[in-house]
């Protein structure tokens, strides 16, 4: 079986992921300092099945830490601000390491949930419900997207990468102007209005983070067929996490907008 080591067209080729938790160097050995196990590839190598279990473990601590959080609001609204900061931190350091450290990432994930959960229960105030729908349509999006990679229908081009990239660079770009705006006082218009273009641009986002999922199912299914180190799985799976809860996140968002232009 060919390995990651010795086969040129990984970092130029291959693994071409717009995730930042899943970079070129993700699956290049040089970017780890002290991995014994990288060279153990015969008997301990990532596979589907294994990303695929590592991601419902993250779901899992997401899931159930996010709703502890939201049934003792507002009283946890501490803990959602403590979740947001720690788990940007955890996030910073997961990714600008290279861990793949589990207790690393379940404590990331951990952290999200109680953000998630936070955030969920402020948007439940004003639109009952709505949290449930967008947890339907977060995992509705991502069994279609996988359903569509695993047909065919769509594969991770250059071109599209170079499309999805420069969206999702433009996206966070305007997302960074409008929170320094935030504290200069100004605000940047139409993103987050409840109006037919805030509601268009909430789609088209929706739109580029489920084209980051088809990048992901991509960069790990090459992952697999290279055949990186199993201890890589921990490192797909919070790649995942990292793409679905911005998709969440613009959901909910979506949602928000919809409901309060029907109460108009």
């Amino acid at each position: 079986m060919p390995t990651l080591e010795k086969d040129p067209l990984v970092s130029s080729v291959m693994y071409r992921s717009r995730n930042p938790a899943l970079s070129d160097s993700t699956f290049d050995k040089s970017a780890y300092s002290d991995a014994p196990w990288w060279d153990d590839q015969d008997s301990n190598m990532m596979t589907m099945e294994g990303t695929t279990e590592k991601t419902g473990i993250l779901l899992i601590i997401i899931a159930t830490t996010a709703i502890g959080t939201a049934m003792f609001m507002p009283e946890s609204g501490l803990l959602a601000v403590i979740g947001v900061i720690v788990g940007f931190i955890l996030a910073m350091v997961i990714i600008f390491s290279g861990s793949t450290n589990p207790a690393l990432i379940c404590s990331y994930s951990l952290c999200q949930g109680l953000f998630l959960g936070g955030v969920t229960w402020i948007y439940e105030q004003y639109f009952p419900g709505i949290g449930i729908l967008a947890v339907v349509l977060t995992l509705a999006i991502l069994g279609a997207m996988l359903a569509i990679y695993r047909a065919g229908l769509i594969s991770w081009s250059k071109n599209l990468e170079i499309a999805v990239g420069s969206a999702v660079l433009a996206i966070f770009t305007i997302y960074l102007i409008s929170i320094i705006g935030i504290f200069l006082g100004f605000r940047v218009p139409v993103i987050h209005d409840a109006s037919p273009m805030g509601i268009l641009f909430s789609l088209f986002v929706i739109g580029i983070a489920s084209l980051c999922l088809v990048a992901d199912f991509d960069f790990i299914e090459r992952g697999v067929e290279r055949g990186a180190p199993k201890q890589l799985e921990w490192r797909a799976a919070f790649g995942l996490m990292v793409t679905l809860i911005w998709l969440y996140l613009e959901i909910l968002e979506l949602l928000a907008k919809i409901a309060a232009v029907s109460k108009r």
